[in-house]
């Protein structure tokens, strides 16, 4: 791993806003290069159906808002003011997709929405050269701009005062926590070094936290043989 990669992911930090509201809250980040992106394929189909049928089994009886970890994560986002029925955290949403199969949207963004289905937990991945300064997790204050697409044309929305953030000096990455990424730093075909951050709140711990990050970076060795990782757990 380049060492001005390791530099900066420790550069990133959570706000004490965001340790108020949730002191258990923590983050693995995982920073990888080497990647090779590009369509999904058939090393990638295969991380997703295994995990679909893990998860079918596992949520056969279930709803995935009743999973422990997965209500503690409802009532986060409850507590800055978002209605988790609308705006569900991202495994939730994920879960919810099971009965139609999940997305297939690249080698890279299947291998960590595997994951995150295995592991039910909030995972995402952006690319790491788009990204403008340190990766910062705060409660926005209604200003910062958010990269979207609307109609084919791109756009920018804003997030609610109070609401929990990823951002960079360029603005917003990540809304509602982890409930949708901008256009901006989002993964795509060209992708080679990129940023993933799993979110654990109590009462998941952090060696199942750990055990998820080891996932990952498994997943990315299937997808990208040559892939070099780093990682730094916060919280």
């Amino acid at each position: 791993m380049h060492p001005d990669l390791q530099r900066w992911l420790d550069t990133a930090a959570i706000d004490p806003s965001v340790r108020e509201l949730r002191p258990d809250y923590r983050a693995l980040l995982i920073v990888a290069e080497g990647l090779e992106p590009g369509p999904s394929d058939e090393t990638s189909e295969k991380l997703l159906a295994v995990a679909e049928a893990e998860a079918r089994v596992r949520f056969a009886d279930t709803p995935p808002e009743e999973h422990p970890h997965l209500a503690a994560w409802r009532a986060a986002f409850r507590a800055f003011g978002a209605k988790p029925q609308r705006t569900r955290p991202s495994a939730e949403a994920l879960l919810y997709r099971l009965d139609d199969g999940l997305p297939r949207v690249d080698r890279l963004t299947d291998a960590y929405n595997a994951v995150s289905v295995a592991h039910a937990l909030p995972l995402g991945g952006e690319d790491l050269d788009r990204y403008a300064g340190p990766a910062r997790l705060v409660r926005a204050d209604g200003t910062e701009p958010f990269e979207v697409t609307k109609g084919g044309e791109a756009a920018v929305e804003h997030p609610r005062a109070g609401e929990v953030v990823w951002r960079d000096d360029a603005g917003v990455t990540c809304r509602r926590w982890n409930w949708r990424q901008c256009v901006r730093t989002r993964l795509t075909h060209e992708t080679t070094r990129a940023l993933f951050v799993l979110d654990a709140l109590e009462p998941l711990t952090d060696e199942a936290l750990q055990a998820a990050g080891a996932a990952l970076c498994e997943a990315l060795r299937a997808t990208s043989p040559q892939a070099r990782t780093a990682s730094r757990l916060m919280g």
